[in-house]
């Protein structure tokens, strides 16, 4: 796992840019501090930042070249079958250096460009130069788990792992008021958007080819879905022990490392399975796990702790308090180089922290939700598609829920908070149902926080038609499936996947997700809908495969998230730091990005019996406004 950027230059005053390349390289150290390399050519330069996993040795360093230097590759990430691959390659007569990954993939590429990339099982964002005819060819992995930016104008195209490298450019920073907006509803940016004008995500599965002076953005994998294929007479059992198997394969390629690794472990059913295939397959692996010392309610050490003795793991337990959190609270932003609002980012950062201090490379639970139903919206939105009393009644009853004291942070007040929203949604279209269900507040609100001179500023059909893109897989389909490919599009790369890079890279920690292999991706969106959710039961054939596997007392209990019990925190002990960060007239009037009279709103609302969601979008300003003195003003 590594950091990378770059540049080509188009002509003289783009290889101008090329001084910045050291220093960009090097505001990538906290994601390889093993060794920095650096590569000139007289249009192109490389920069690389190594965290040595797999053939931690000098000749694994990159820029790695091929032996007759025409092709020089920087890589971003781990190949699993490389072993396979690099045994393929030697059949064909293709010699070898070194025993790392990165020089298979780079033989790979040389052999069959492009398609090289059909070949690979792992996560990745690299880059390859031919020297040959000065092309630049840079691709992201399949779902979107290691990230990429970038950049162009007439002059140059740069790109890195972290925006914060892009900036080291000099690029001109201008904000985006059409990713705010967005922001300000899901609390993140979704590719291929970035909160600066002119600075793109790669979206996952997509590539660029720069040759001469063009660049080229195309789709190289798309998730193989079709609504209407995903029903038939298929075997339940039958499938149960295909996934048994992919996900055992998935785990067993993901242990492969010259350094020690270990496994999340929340206790939720989706850990569980990593953590117990792990240690059947790696006996006495470590795992870690998270909890708060000041809010039971957020606290599910207890079942970490269960299913690690059920597997024998060498198990370790960090209880946070309010006082942790708030220590780590700077540690945290400043690993962020754009607004984004997932308070769980906190106890992630946390936990990869005090991970490193044991192993290297760990092991999670990300994805399963996308893929087999395990979210209450995923059930909601079942239940919303077929006609019922129930959904009448729902509806019906939105006056009242919107009266009743709504919160994340108590059992009764969370359940009006998804009684409200389900209500709304349910009058809704299905792509306007899916977005209400994505966000944390509704459009017109979002617009409301603007100040007029944003509002200026904002371009709404571009902001609408970037949401129409990413609300595709629900035009003209409703289906749970539909729903499912939209959450993993959207959500999963630009918020789970985003949060888990950034803060543990942040700490120089490589996790590894199995349930994002391609093939238990392509084989989950092959399952008919009721294989997901019945009767109420989500991801009921991931529960049902598993269920003799993991502890009995995992099944049927609540699913709480790893949020963070952030409204206590905002009413007492961030109460003053908000009133200076986000609620300051003077500073937001001088700023004129916000409205002062919408804000004061809000921190009222903060601060009644009915606070809703508003400590969320208090967050997410927090966030921006910490991010603007960072790295904007």
């Amino acid at each position: 796992m590594c950091g990378i950027t770059g540049i080509k230059a188009f002509n003289e005053v783009g290889r101008i840019n090329m001084i910045h390349l050291a220093a960009a390289t090097e505001s990538l150290a906290k994601r390889g501090p093993d060794n920095q390399g650096l590569f000139y050519d007289h249009f192109v330069g490389l920069g690389h930042r190594r965290l040595s996993i797999i053939d931690v040795s000098e000749s694994a360093h990159q820029p790695m070249s091929d032996a007759s230097g025409r092709y020089q590759i920087v890589f971003n990430g781990e190949i699993f079958n490389y072993m396979q691959l690099r045994k393929g390659l030697q059949e064909k007569g293709v010699s070898f250096q070194t025993e790392s990954d990165t020089e298979v993939l780079l033989q790979l590429y040389i052999l069959f460009g492009k398609k090289a990339l059909n070949h690979l099982n792992g996560f990745f964002a690299f880059a390859i130069f031919d020297a040959a005819d000065g092309s630049l060819f840079i691709a992201r992995d399949r779902l979107g788990i290691k990230p990429l930016y970038y950049y162009y104008d007439e002059d140059k195209l740069i790109f890195a792992s972290e925006m914060k490298a892009i900036m080291r450019y000099g690029i001109q920073k201008e904000l985006s008021f059409e990713s705010l907006l967005t922001y300000l509803q899901l609390n993140y940016i979704p590719a291929p958007l970035t909160i600066l004008k002119g600075v793109h995500k790669l979206p996952p599965g997509h590539l660029i080819v720069s040759k001469k002076n063009e660049v080229t953005v195309e789709q190289w994998y798309k998730v193989p879905f079709d609504a209407s294929s995903a029903v038939g007479r298929q075997s339940y059992s039958d499938k149960q022990k295909e996934l048994r198997e992919l996900l055992t394969s998935a785990v067993k390629h993901r242990l492969v490392a010259d350094v020690p690794l270990g496994t999340f472990l929340s206790g939720g059913t989706d850990s569980s399975i990593v953590a117990g295939i792990a240690s059947k397959l790696h006996p006495g692996i470590h795992s870690f796990s998270i909890g708060y010392r000041d809010d039971p309610f957020f606290d599910e050490t207890e079942y970490a702790e269960l299913v690690a003795r059920h597997f024998n793991t060498q198990h370790h337990v960090f209880k946070l308090s309010n006082d942790d959190l708030l220590n780590h609270l700077e540690g945290m932003i400043s690993n962020i180089d754009e607004p984004f609002a997932d308070s769980s980012a906190l106890p992630v950062y946390i936990l990869s922290e005090e991970t490193r201090k044991h192993v290297t490379v760990a092991l999670s639970g990300d994805g399963a939700d996308e893929l087999f139903g395990g979210y209450n919206k995923h059930l909601a939105w079942q239940k919303s598609v077929e006609p019922s009393f129930s959904n009448a009644l729902a509806k019906g009853l939105l006056p009242l829920w919107k009266s009743l004291p709504a919160s994340r942070s108590s059992a009764f007040g969370n359940k009006v908070r998804q009684l409200s929203k389900y209500g709304e949604g349910l009058k809704l279209s299905a792509e306007d149902r899916y977005w209400r269900w994505a966000s944390y507040m509704a459009e017109g609100r979002a617009l409301d926080y603007l100040s007029p001179s944003a509002k200026e500023e904002l371009v709404m059909e571009t902001y609408l038609g970037n949401k129409g893109g990413w609300l595709l897989p629900l035009h003209g389909s409703s289906s749970l499936n539909s729903f499912l490919l939209a959450d993993t599009q959207l959500v999963l790369p630009d918020d789970m996947l985003t949060k888990v890079d950034r803060m543990s890279m942040a700490n120089a920690l490589e996790v590894r997700v199995p349930f994002l292999d391609h093939r238990v991706v392509e084989f989950a969106f092959g399952l008919p809908e009721s294989f997901k959710i019945h009767n109420g039961t989500r991801k009921r054939i991931l529960q049902d495969a598993f269920k003799g596997f993991l502890p009995q007392k995992l099944y049927n209990r609540p699913k709480k998230g790893f949020e963070v019990p952030l409204l206590k925190w905002m009413q007492n002990d961030m109460k003053s730091t908000l009133d200076g960060v986000v609620f300051n007239d003077d500073k937001l009037n001088e700023q004129g990005i916000f409205s002062a009279q919408q804000l004061a709103l809000l921190r009222q609302q903060l601060h009644s019996n009915n606070p809703g969601d508003a400590h969320a979008t208090t967050w997410a300003l927090y966030v921006f406004q910490k991010w603007w003195e960072n790295y904007f003003k």
